[in-house]
């Protein structure tokens, strides 16, 4: 497929435009019917294209359905995360696929996307709704080199961060992070974040970053008990938002966000996360291990704690917990 996708990159870059095909024959070092056989192969992902004689080939449709040379495309000026790539129709859980990659000994940024998941799950042992084709479900493994377990919730802030980042930037809408990692827009959640561990000595061995964002699901998607507490991007933009390009920002912002942790610590990463959050400066009530704490949420400790103060002027440090945003 090497030859199919800087096919497609050379079209990508000159959208609705017209290429000849002694043109692409030339850049791609091909034959004018292997050139011919690359498109072949790229319709049979999804892609549709328009031919015209002493005019060439031009892109005029993209298909819905995630594909390796689209993701590719989405993911150039990526150094690290999604150089290796596995694209599954279905899989019961892409954190359970990257935990077995990383056992056989997979890269650091080795990243799995499915097109659905059967077996999702979220924070808590909760089942995370996948259906096909509609959102962004996706795995990435790191491997932070001898560093100790403590910081793995700071890796699921970074990874917070990261998705919101994204988000935004793909599509303008004003959504926020609801400590520690839920994305949210209006209130409702529409992207889960999980980051589970494995460690030997107190020392992470990997990380794997599994994030379930609800893309394109209409309001008939969202499961019954889930209709006052989920959302959508459709739902919330009004319009279809391309997963492709949105995937290739988050796998960007994340590589940017990790390289600055690793050069820097927690402490630029707390930063960004107070500024995106929607539960500082909030009333709000944590459901914790130790009982319920309600106060206001005041910031973040240097370990990526979150700082409660109650009613009394009493402050609390909390570790874990069930957010419940008030007024």
């Amino acid at each position: 497929m090497m030859e199919a996708n800087r096919l497609l990159d050379m079209l990508l870059e000159h959208p609705g435009q017209y290429i000849s095909g002694e043109e692409l024959s030339r850049r791609l070092s091909i034959s004018r019917t292997a050139v011919w056989k690359q498109i072949a192969k790229l319709r049979e992902e999804g892609y549709e294209f328009e031919s015209a004689p002493r005019r060439g080939y031009r892109l005029t449709r993209q298909p819905d359905k995630l594909s390796h040379a689209g993701l590719l495309h989405a993911l150039q000026g990526a150094q690290m995360f999604g150089k290796r790539l596995k694209l599954l129709d279905s899989t019961p859980s892409t954190q359970e696929e990257v935990r077995r990659l990383a056992e056989e000994g997979a890269p650091h940024g080795t990243l799995v996307l499915a097109e659905e998941q059967t077996a999702g799950r979220g924070r808590q042992g909760r089942r995370w709704y996948s259906p096909p084709g509609k959102g962004v479900w996706m795995s990435l493994l790191l491997r932070p080199d001898r560093q100790p377990l403590s910081i793995a919730p700071q890796l699921t802030l970074l990874t917070a961060v990261a998705v919101c980042r994204a988000i935004r930037k793909v599509t303008g809408m004003d959504v926020g992070i609801k400590w520690p990692n839920d994305i949210l827009a209006r209130g409702r959640k529409l992207c889960g974040i999980i980051v589970e561990s494995a460690a030997e000595d107190e020392l992470i061995r990997y990380a794997v970053a599994g994030i379930g964002i609800d893309v394109n699901l209409a309001a008939s998607d969202i499961p019954p008990e889930l209709e006052a507490i989920a959302t959508s991007l459709l739902i919330e933009s009004g319009q279809r938002i391309d997963r492709t390009s949105l995937i290739g920002a988050v796998v960007k912002e994340l590589e940017q966000l990790y390289a600055l942790y690793i050069q820097e610590g927690f402490a630029p990463i707390g930063h960004l996360w107070e500024a995106l959050s929607v539960t500082l400066g909030r009333e709000i009530i944590v459901h914790t291990p130790n009982g319920v704490l309600q106060g206001t949420a005041t910031g973040l400790d240097s370990s990526g704690a979150l700082l409660l103060m109650d009613q009394n002027g009493q402050h609390f440090t909390i570790f874990s917990g069930e957010v419940q945003l008030g007024g």
